[in-house]
């Protein structure tokens, strides 16, 4: 059994790794076009693969050192877009598959951490407010983006792979909440993006021998500038910023408050009416504690509905 004083070390550590390679595809998500204006009644099905490697970043008084991570994750998603109160609408469902290696010193040995299995699911539903109509894909051919403003909420299920006899997990065993506010600003091939938003965790109430793992909310805010070319591909430079996410074991708050900024970029290319790939790229910028990872990923979407 750990002792209390290696387990709030320890806490500390996880508050940076589950926003880095196990978390790195769903807490420092860049989304562009997120709130844009899509057709009813249609349905997307995505596959996606995301590499990620980094180092993690620790307190110096932790007995944590040089801990590195590599990850491999595939995604599998669908998407359904709807009409609400005349404006468009979607509702999404992400489920993550992930093999993921971890290594470093404590006290001075070398250790490491191998896994491979789920992660928790992720759902969301996103409503824009104004500025997107609902349109069938018929008449959305005359449609042209001025200013868009939306609301979504995502929710993550604690249905990933999770051993409570372990540090690391690929599930968190716990729910989180994200609510976020987002706006479009089209300007001729040019659209301007800013994102504010929160997520909320619940506690996991079975940490490592029934300890009370809890961590504070984080706060982030995602940017991004796209270019739209005539052939409907398009090109984004994304940025994201977050901090909070301070956690606590058994009531016992810690000291490691995450302040990070990431940036990369998007390119989406169509392929036919029906298919479309994305391929995207991030880093990290600054970090407070927490995770400096390089990730990679790549998408493969397929879209098929009333009209197509």
């Amino acid at each position: 059994m750990l002792s209390t004083a290696r387990l709030r070390s320890f806490c500390m550590a996880l508050g940076a790794i589950g926003l880095s390679g196990i978390g790195a595809a769903k807490a420092q998500d860049a989304e562009p076009r997120s709130y844009s204006n899509t057709p009813v009644g249609l349905n997307f099905l995505i596959a996606g693969a995301l590499y990620s490697k980094g180092k993690l970043a620790f307190d110096p008084d932790l007995s944590l050192a040089d801990a590195n991570f590599h990850s491999k994750t595939g995604l599998l998603a669908y998407v359904r877009s709807f009409d609400f109160a005349g404006q468009s609408a979607k509702f999404d469902v992400i489920v993550p598959a992930t093999s993921f290696l971890a290594w470093g010193l404590v006290d001075g040995l070398p250790r490491e951490r191998a896994m491979a299995g789920l992660g928790d699911p992720r759902f969301r539903v996103s409503v824009n407010l104004i500025g997107a109509p609902a349109l069938s894909a018929k008449n959305f051919a005359n449609y042209r983006q001025d200013l868009i403003a939306g609301v979504s909420l995502q929710v993550s299920a604690p249905l990933g792979l999770y051993d409570s006899s372990k540090l690391l997990n690929l599930g968190n065993n716990r729910w989180s909440f994200k609510p976020e506010f987002g706006i479009s600003k089209a300007v001729g091939s040019w659209t301007f993006e800013l994102a504010p938003s929160v997520t909320i965790f619940s506690d996991n109430i079975d940490f490592i021998g029934g300890n009370n793992f809890a961590q504070a909310p984080f706060y982030g805010v995602q940017g991004h500038i796209l270019y739209t070319f005539q052939s409907g591909a398009w090109v984004a430079l994304d940025g994201v910023y977050f901090s909070g996410g301070r956690t606590s074991l058994n009531g016992v708050k810690s000291d490691n408050e995450q302040r990070n900024t990431r940036a990369g970029f998007t390119v989406a290319l169509p392929i036919d009416r029906q298919n479309s790939l994305k391929l995207s790229t991030s880093t990290g910028i600054t970090t407070r504690t927490g995770s400096d990872f390089t990730a990679i990923g790549v998408a493969w979407q397929y879209r098929w509905g009333d009209g197509y």
